[in-house]
């Protein structure tokens, strides 16, 4: 018998003799004449019906039970399907005891009841398709970049700098050096901390390759538990040389936006129709468009919100960041569309950042993308690559030793060059209506909750 996934078999075009057919049990029902099962094996959301004699049932086919069906792929009689399984024989591989199962037959749960069980709700519709459009999203963000000409870094998860100059880092050490902690001796001979992010490391590669990129988990020990915001995450970024213009830079992330977005939704329609239908029906989904009328500098965009009617939890101030809800009026405030914010205040922003070199408000070449729905999804600038001008910032924050190295990379052959970071699960969270990020990552990592 020739085995057939799920969506091999709902695809195929004309009947098939012998097939085995392996997945979990979605429904089973059961009449005089007939018994009815549909089952799926995750290829697709939709589950394959198979049509049996009764007296093949068996007291452990049940919803949740994992089972292997032999027989005929033949065509269906009904118009909701292509194909139906004409079941031979039906061999129950795993029971599964449905009463202590917490998933129910045809019950559509809730993302918040489901995120209890990290080790069970895989086997869910929603967060099934999820994780399909997950793993397509992954594949289409690698083939842009291949397609571009981009070579992929793995840059490293454990590192000796801090990238942000955030401080909210994870550090880490050895399970024996935590015992004894009395005299501290660290394995790397360093103090080393999960990465917060791999720029730094593709600056060096930008040195070689011109354009690199890398795609992996990043950490943050924020105390926070909001839905935007988790400890472990993964980040797509990309570093470009020669590159003098923000504008280079705020290109890219739009190709790579609008190139990932109808990837995915060409290849997962069912899976996305299901969140647009079921989890953000309210929400207006404009992905291939930015109007340019919507790219404001950070000065407009602080002058926007002094102007605006809305009361504020934070004062918006020259100087300032810009908080979440700052961020949503604003896209509100440019007609629900994405929005691109550049040139920030100097002090705002990391020693890496592309002096601007201009008047009494001194801004540093940055740039925010903030979507609706979610804030901000991408942040990126152009590098400072002048010496003197990084070397003197270097100083006056005391960090001129630690980053020797990257001031080398501007002693030798230095060019002008700038970089992104997109935050994958907010992407996901914007491109499917998600709400909250737990709800867009298989096993989430936030403060006070390490599951599994």
């Amino acid at each position: 018998a020739v085995r057939l996934r799920v969506r091999e078999a709902l695809g195929a075009r004309q009947p098939v003799g012998e097939v085995k057919v392996q997945g979990w049990v979605r429904s089973v029902r059961s009449q005089k004449e007939v018994l009815f099962l549909h089952i799926n094996d995750g290829s697709s959301l939709e589950s394959l019906q198979v049509v049996a004699d009764p007296s093949l049932e068996d007291r452990d086919l049940t919803f949740g039970s994992a089972v292997e069906v032999r027989g005929k792929l033949v065509k269906s009689p009904h118009k909701m399907q292509n194909m139906e399984l004409k079941a031979e024989t039906i061999r129950v591989v795993g029971p599964c005891d449905t009463w202590l199962f917490p998933l129910k037959m045809k019950v559509r749960h809730p993302l918040e009841y489901v995120r209890q069980f990290p080790h069970l709700r895989c086997r869910n519709n929603t967060l099934g398709s999820l994780l399909r459009i997950r793993s397509e999203a992954t594949a289409a963000i690698h083939s842009f970049f291949q397609d571009n000409g981009y070579v992929h870094i793995h840059t490293p998860i454990i590192t000796s700098n801090d990238c942000e100059g955030a401080g909210e880092l994870f550090q880490i050490e050895t399970s024996h050096e935590t015992s004894e902690s009395a005299k501290k001796t660290h394995f790397f001979s360093v103090p080393a901390f999960l990465t917060v992010s791999g720029q730094l490391h593709l600056e060096v590669m930008a040195g070689a390759f011109t354009h690199v990129f890398t795609f992996g988990p990043t950490f943050r020990a924020e105390n926070s538990q909001s839905r935007r915001h988790l400890a472990e995450f993964y980040m797509v970024e990309a570093e470009l040389s020669f590159t003098e213009s923000l504008q280079d830079i705020m290109q890219v992330m739009e190709d790579l936006f609008k190139t990932a977005t109808s990837t995915v939704l060409s290849k997962c329609p069912h899976d996305v129709e299901l969140f647009h239908k079921h989890i953000a029906p309210a929400q207006l989904f404009f992905f291939f468009f930015f109007p340019p009328s919507c790219r404001i500098s950070y000065n407009e965009a602080v002058a926007t919100l002094k102007r605006a009617s809305q009361t504020f939890t934070f004062k918006p101030e020259w100087g300032c960041d810009l908080q979440t809800e700052h961020e949503k009026y604003l896209v509100k405030h440019c007609g629900d569309v994405p929005v691109f914010v550049i040139n920030y205040p100097y002090d705002l922003k990391p020693f890496y950042m592309r002096d601007n070199e201009d008047g009494p408000q001194h801004t540093v070449a940055a740039v925010d993308l903030l979507v609706p729905g979610v804030g901000e999804l991408c942040g990126g600038s152009l590098r400072e690559e002048r010496l003197p001008f990084l070397e003197s910032r270097l100083r006056r924050l005391g960090l001129a030793d630690a980053y020797q190295w990257y001031l080398d990379l501007r002693k030798f052959g230095s060019v002008p060059h700038g970089g992104f970071g997109m935050g994958f699960e907010r992407y996901l969270q914007y491109v499917l209506g998600v709400d909250n990020i737990k709800d867009v990552i298989p096993f989430p990592r936030f403060s006070h909750s390490c599951l599994l």
